[in-house]
């Protein structure tokens, strides 16, 4: 039953999807607010469960695959740059923090335009940040910064 790789990484990615499920089920609810803190966690759980199964019945072709240690590396740098997103998130807030990320993350990748790049790491997160706390309601870290 559990001959592939697809099966037994799908069979983990279920139980995670499902211990996920279960503690965004038990965030809290506000009184008053038209989309709830919890709704987007409980979409993710979902989604990763649907994945999961559909995982779980693709079939395995069965090559294995050796990735080169030249494309190793930026993906290393890149888990990185996603480990300092998760780390500093609280600390400097979302809007600071994702924009550090998107730059770096879009510059390191071999995106030059500097103007172009700092203009849309700054102009996203901002964006993100007032529909998020405007018009759905939900509160993102805002962590150094007064608003």
């Amino acid at each position: 039953m559990l001959n592939t790789k697809n099966k037994k990484v799908s069979l983990v990615l279920m139980v995670v999807s499902i211990i996920y499920l279960i503690l965004s089920f038990r965030l809290p609810s506000y009184a008053y607010v038209p989309i709830d803190s919890d709704v987007i966690p409980i979409a993710l759980g979902f989604i990763l469960l649907l994945l999961s199964i559909a995982l779980f019945f693709i079939k395995d072709t069965g090559e294995k695959v050796k990735i080169p240690m030249n494309d190793l590396i930026p993906i290393l740098i890149v888990l990185g740059f996603i480990l300092f997103y998760i780390l500093f998130l609280e600390l400097l807030g979302f809007i600071i923090v994702t924009a550090l990320f998107i730059f770096f993350s879009s510059w390191y990748l071999g995106y030059k335009k500097f103007l172009s790049n700092s203009l849309v790491s700054i102009v996203l997160p901002v964006a993100i940040y007032f529909l998020f706390v405007s018009f759905l309601q939900i509160q993102l870290p805002s962590g150094i910064l007064p608003f």
